[in-house]
């Protein structure tokens, strides 16, 4: 049986010149190149506008509506240096849409930038929000690792969301080698982002406009949504020399009742998920699904683990797992899917849910190229040369791929 904690991630490494990644947008989002493969098995090069016209009409599309939000804060001290908060997850109170709803007090997970200058006491910026005048004060109360547990407090009657709408810096990812602009408020959202809580864009959306939306209605294609919050794991580099020494970041993740449904009814055709935080949502149901009919089949909060889909071989049609989810969702009067996941898409990946994807072009050695080696193996290594070669934009605010899987013997 293959290891696959024995992948060494040198075989991931490319040459990523900095002028190929995309610093900015298009101004028409999906004026964005999208590479596949022809049927003689060679990168062939389209615009993204084309893709309702790639997909065959029995494909339902999902798409991940999570929001980013402007979760960096910069506070200037006295003496002149700047402090840099980035907000990575709640602690006090841990669920997301409740940390978000707070007034006056919460703690959040955070990295702090510059930390060995803010040496105590508490950090303070000053905003008018709607013609109210508001105070942030944070500070240090405990060390975590690399991160630090910080305590927000601020007077007025806003919401955590309003003040870091407010306040807040777009996230972008630090290969993007520039401070954020007003213009990535809106650019680097996708339109249909709806649930706040990533601080980093599930970017493979970002190439869709509305036109696209009316152009797969007009098809017949069906498309549903999930939502993973991103967290600042995805920019995390694999510093390991395999993979069996890297850990997986855990996201939060909810999931329809509806979308559930509409999965199953897709079953026997075709499910393609758009982004690689939309694969790993869908296929973390499958193994929840597989969990459920393995136990009693009540109820159960999802959370798989990074290696749980490699344990042992199972043989679950991906039908019977997500029907498992869907009857203990009915026997407990449930319309969502809570719950979180860290699970690893690798080489030697079987992928149960998922047939195709659509993606962008990923940073050499990370989790996200292990994951499109998982679907397309080897063939990876000629689409990024083709990109490459052919002047392709790389990485976030970059152009696009239509993958889908090769069959696995």
């Amino acid at each position: 049986m293959f290891d696959v904690s024995s992948v060494a991630i040198e075989d991931f490494d490319y040459p990523l010149p900095e002028e190929k990644i995309a610093k900015y947008p298009l101004l028409q989002r999906d004026k964005a190149k999208l590479l596949c493969f022809g049927e003689n098995g060679l990168p062939k090069d389209h615009l993204f506008c084309e893709l309702p016209e790639l997909l065959s009409k029995d494909t339902l599309l999902i798409l991940n509506d999570t929001k980013v939000v402007y979760a960096r804060l910069f506070f200037q001290k006295e003496s002149g240096s700047t402090i840099e908060i980035f907000c990575l997850e709640p602690i006090e109170p841990c669920e997301m849409q409740l940390a978000f709803a707070q007034k006056h007090k919460c703690k959040w997970k955070c990295l702090v930038g510059n930390n060995k200058k803010w040496k105590n006491g508490k950090l303070s910026k000053h905003a008018q929000i709607n013609n109210q005048d508001i105070t942030l004060s944070v500070e240090r109360v405990e060390q975590k690792e690399e991160c630090w547990i910080v305590e927000f407090e601020w007077n007025g009657n806003k919401s955590f969301a309003e003040i870091l709408q407010t306040m807040g810096v777009v996230p972008l990812p630090p290969y993007i080698k520039r401070q954020a602009e007003e213009t990535d408020k809106s650019e680097y959202q996708t339109i249909y982002a709806d649930q706040d809580g990533s601080v980093a864009a599930p970017t493979a959306g970002l190439h869709f406009p509305d036109e696209t939306f009316a152009c797969l209605k007009e098809k017949g294609i069906r498309y549903d949504f999930v939502t993973l919050h991103v967290g600042a794991g995805t920019f995390k580099p694999v510093s390991t020399k395999t993979i069996g020494e890297h850990s997986m970041h855990t996201e939060k993740v909810c999931v329809s009742k509806e979308t559930i449904a509409d999965l199953i009814n897709y079953c026997d055709k075709k499910i393609v998920c758009v982004g690689t935080t939309s694969v790993r949502t869908i296929e973390s149901l499958y193994w929840h699904g597989v969990r459920l009919l393995n136990s009693d089949g009540a109820y159960k909060d999802m959370d798989v683990k990074q290696w749980e889909p490699y344990q042992k071989e199972v043989c679950v049609s991906r039908s019977e797992a997500l029907k498992a989810i869907l009857q203990s969702m009915e026997q407990s009067n449930r319309e969502e899917l809570q719950g979180q996941t860290s699970i690893i898409i690798a080489p030697s990946y079987r992928y149960r849910i998922t047939d195709g994807m659509v993606t962008n072009f990923h940073q050499p050695k990370s989790t996200l190229l292990l994951l499109v080696d998982a679907m397309i193996g080897n063939k990876w290594k000629k689409a990024y040369a083709h990109a490459l070669e052919n002047d392709y934009r790389f990485l976030s605010y970059g152009d696009a791929c239509l993958f889908f899987k090769e069959e696995k013997s």
